[in-house]
């Protein structure tokens, strides 16, 4: 599976999102079994794609689609993510998945393979729009559940009291307060809006979080945030 490539973008809708390119997205859509659900997405209106194309297992023309974002929509992650993966090989498309699966270990994988995470019946199609645009500029959007899913975890960890107080205790309290806001879904200049600090500033300090948390970016930084990987060492 691919390493990680984005960052945590969104848990919510309101969360603000970069303006759309000047011209629309083309998102393919890959279903692993049965039909696209959604038939009115993307709307005439949308304000970020114009185009949806749907494809079927073996997803012949992905490659040549010149798909903006690739929309997996399967019953097991675990299985179709990865077979997608290797279609597309060297294609740089960031990747969606929409699925009914909601435990924390699916979505945990997904996540460590750069995808974003929607679960059915969590999402709506202005929430879909959304996560397609994030993706374009790096970030990963988790729906609601998904990011649920990741906290379930540091909870049901034998010492993740333990383990979390020990990992906040290695930040000073402005990193902590970044990185909170971080692991709910905003992204640099969303912090430093809520912060009353310069987007410079709050990259700075996000590089200072990812060297003390023995990490290697944001997608990282907020897995171990969550308690969905071990702890750093200490």
């Amino acid at each position: 599976m691919r390493s990680p490539r984005h960052v945590l973008a969104s848990q919510h809708i309101g969360t603000t999102v970069p303006a759309a390119p000047s011209r629309g997205l083309t998102v393919a859509l890959a279903c692993a079994e049965g039909d696209w659900p959604h038939a009115d997405w993307p709307e005439p209106d949308d304000p970020h794609v114009t185009r949806a194309v749907p494809m079927a297992p073996p997803y012949r023309g992905l490659r040549a689609s010149g798909a903006d974002v690739v929309v997996l929509r399967c019953a097991d992650p675990s299985d179709a993510f990865p077979e997608l993966l290797r279609t597309m090989g060297a294609m740089s498309a960031p990747v969606i998945v929409v699925t009914p699966r909601r435990d924390t270990g699916t979505v945990v994988e997904a996540f460590r393979g750069g995808a974003g995470y929607l679960v059915e019946g969590d999402y709506c199609a202005c929430m879909l729009s959304s996560a397609v645009m994030a993706a374009t500029v790096g970030h990963t959007y988790l729906s609601p559940v998904a990011c649920a899913a990741l906290r379930d975890a540091a909870r049901r960890m034998p010492d993740g009291g333990e383990a979390g107080e020990r990992l906040r205790s290695l930040l000073s309290p402005r990193e902590r307060q970044i990185m909170e806001l971080l692991s709910t879904g905003l992204g640099a200049q969303e912090i430093g809006l809520r912060l009353r600090l310069s987007e410079k500033t709050v990259r700075n300090n996000l590089s200072n979080i990812y060297a003390k948390l023995d990490v290697r970016g944001g997608t990282e930084a907020v897995l171990r945030w969550l308690g969905a990987t071990p702890t750093v060492r200490v």
